[in-house]
């Protein structure tokens, strides 16, 4: 009997990859010196669960790459073997691979293939010369004369195990790995062909382990199933002669009853990007209820919508009728826009292990602090802040805190802190990122601006300012380039990525006492607080987040270049204005810059002047992607219906600034 188990695989894969958040989790909380038992059971539990599940789908190299980690974790659970630094370093290491072979088999893509090699020669050797060494075995196990020789073990198969996707043939070669092992098939629960189930199981089997192993590591085979079979177990000693319960037919089995997924038809990630999201019940519900209330107001309007005529009474039953009709379409999408909301601890959990791992590679003592973990925010946010989130946290490892050294030299704790703190604040979710290390080096930062001619030899600027500075692309303070930075590369895309997101960052510091670095951002990416303009007839949108101010500019603050560029002058800048008529090709009213309205935006920290017709209303607008259900469009990044109908297009202020042929307010000021 065949079954298909791509079709349950990506779960596999999540649930996967949602242990190994869990081991990776627990070895950083553990305490080596006394490691709690029940912190162990979790780990042993985490890397069994994916042994099975990997074993159960065929995923062989993932199941025997665990199966390795399950013994030392089974050692040392059991106390063969005490846990030392280098175990869970070891074990840490096997996490990182295992999430490489578990991406490499959503994604049909390759793992490092040498570095499974290296690790499982590490295992293999740790667990051998351990098992050499009459020291380690635990005191606690019992006399030899006690130690059965093997196991008798009936298996009665529950009726829908091969449904549920377990496959005993891949339990009894996880047997056959501890010592010899016999099976015999039981047939005689088969019912007549006419009632006969596929999908069902009627199967049962004896089986003889001929092996010195405990009762709880053959238990631990049958794990998964317990609940839905009926399985005994009898100790077999050398003196006693096995007992066989009488069977019917004997015959080994050869044949596969459930078949491994083939990879070709595995759904496929984007990245490390999840496809599905897990939701509580409580939203669910929610849910429910208001598709509940919709339809009660359905039936009521319908009522109405049957009589004949319509009077005053009935009229006055419609309106509410509509307003009920609002409220509810309101609080759906309140609903439905929850049911993206992840908290923001799945981005905070990678941290404890990147402050260790860069903590140790530059002999920093560091602590790290989460706050507001239950933080909620739409998962595509999520999704596309950690990189940013990331980088952050390195220079705050590698530029902000000090060396012990350096620290007790100033009077600090040798242990520098890095703060995670997540928040809600309006219709935004706020992320600080807080050091209490050096803080930045305003006089170098100036020296190597002023150095890369940023900065004129004699202008002055304020410390503000001069902290800007660091988001400029390939500026950088540090003097030697390293693995973790000074290249200039970073800060500038951290900075584009969280504007992509219609964010924004914010940077204070002070010597000494470290730096905060702040980011604002919206709670979801599918609706956005827009303002809409005209540009002749066309309506498009610009978003709230990036207009710094609008302006109606006298002749005599306007300037031209060559090129046909012209500048406006706002107070003390200079601003590149772009026409935006004359880069989607429409026919304008303000075709001149003094006729209509500049709209002064961000661009990267740089300001630029949109020329458009007129300002029309605020509102928030839901994005629908062009690039899904039309084409990429260079300058828009979606579009919207508005209320009477019609799609009026979002301006991606970037794009359109790079369409115009600028690449920043200044250099064109220069």
């Amino acid at each position: 009997m065949d079954i298909d188990l791509s079709q349950f695989s990506q779960v596999f894969f999540e649930e996967s990859i949602e242990g190994l958040a869990v081991m990776e989790s627990e070895l950083l909380k553990l305490d080596i010196a006394a490691p709690e038992p029940e912190t162990i059971n979790t780990i042993f539990r985490a890397a069994h669960s994916i042994k099975g599940g990997s074993a159960t789908f065929g995923f062989t190299s993932v199941a025997n790459f665990t199966h390795l980690l399950e013994t030392l974790l089974d050692q040392i659970r059991d106390g063969q073997r005490q846990m030392t630094a280098e175990h869970v370093d070891l074990l840490l290491a096997s996490v990182d691979l295992l999430r490489g072979m578990i991406d490499a088999l959503m994604n049909k893509g390759d793992y490092d293939n040498d570095k499974a090699q290296q690790l499982q020669q590490r295992l293999s050797k740790l667990l051998a010369e351990d098992a050499k060494s009459p020291t380690k075995q635990v005191d606690a196990l019992p006399p030899a004369e006690e130690q059965p020789n093997g196991w008798q073990i009936e298996f009665v198969a529950g009726v829908d195990i091969l449904r549920c996707g377990n496959d005993p043939q891949l339990m009894f070669a996880e047997l056959r790995e501890k010592g010899e092992l016999d099976v015999r098939l039981q047939a005689s629960q088969l019912p007549p062909w006419h009632d006969f189930d596929p999908e069902s199981c009627y199967l049962s089997w004896q089986l003889t382990l001929h092996a010195n192993v405990s009762l709880d590591e053959v238990k631990e085979v049958f794990e998964w199933v317990e609940d839905e079979c009926q399985i005994r177990y009898q100790p077999l000693f050398e003196a006693e002669p096995t007992t066989e319960a009488p069977i019917a037919e004997d015959t080994a089995v050869d044949k596969p009853l459930v078949k491994a997924p083939d990879l070709k038809s595995v759904p496929q990630n984007k990245g490390n990007e999840s496809s599905s999201i897990r939701v509580s019940t409580e939203k669910i519900d929610m849910l429910i209820n208001m598709v509940g209330e919709l339809v009660i107001t359905q039936a009521m309007l319908g009522q109405i919508g049957r009589q004949d005529e319509i009077g005053p009474e009935s009229m006055l039953l419609l309106q509410q009728g509509l307003e009920q009709l609002a409220s509810h379409t309101r609080d759906l999408q309140e609903s439905v826009m929850q049911i993206r909301m992840l908290p923001i601890s799945f981005a905070f959990n990678r941290f404890p292990r990147l402050v260790r791992d860069i903590g140790q590679q530059l002999n920093k003592k560091v602590e790290l602090e989460l706050k507001g973990e239950d933080t909620e925010l739409d998962k595509t946010v999520l999704e596309k802040i950690v990189d940013p989130m990331v980088h952050l946290v390195r220079n705050s490892l590698d530029h902000g805190l000090e060396s012990p050294e350096t620290r007790r030299k100033f009077g600090k704790a040798e242990t520098g802190t890095i703060t995670l703190n997540a928040f809600h604040q309006g219709g935004n979710i706020v992320i600080e990122i807080t050091d209490d290390g050096a803080g930045l080096n305003t006089a170098k930062i100036l020296a190597k601006a002023r150095e890369k001619g940023l900065v004129g030899a004699d202008e002055e600027l304020s410390d503000e300012a001069i902290h800007q500075l660091i988001f400029k692309p390939g500026f950088s303070t540090a003097d030697a380039v390293s693995d973790l930075s000074g290249r200039g590369v970073g800060m500038d895309v951290v900075k584009r990525n969280i504007h992509e997101l219609n964010g924004s960052i914010e940077l204070s510091s002070q010597p000494g006492k470290g730096s905060r670095i702040t980011i604002r951002l919206p709670l979801t990416l599918a609706i956005l607080d827009g303002q809409l303009v005209r540009i002749g007839r066309h309506i498009y949108v610009v978003p709230l987040v990036s207009i710094y101010e609008s302006l109606q500019v006298a002749p005599s603050r306007i300037n031209r270049l060559g090129e046909g560029q012209e500048l406006i002058r706002l107070r003390d800048e200079y601003l590149p204005v772009v026409k935006v008529h004359q880069v989607f090709n429409h026919d304008a009213e303000a075709r001149e810059i003094k006729d209509g309205l500049v709209m002064v935006v961000d661009n990267s920290n740089e300001k630029v002047g949109l020329l458009v017709d007129e300002l029309l209303a605020q509102q928030q607008v839901v994005i629908k992607s062009l690039e899904d259900n039309y084409t990429r469009i260079p300058g828009i990044s979606g579009a919207t219906i508005l209320g009477d109908g019609t799609v009026a297009l979002i301006i991606d202020v970037a794009g359109l600034v790079n369409l115009a042929g600028l690449r920043n307010g200044k250099e064109h000021a220069a």
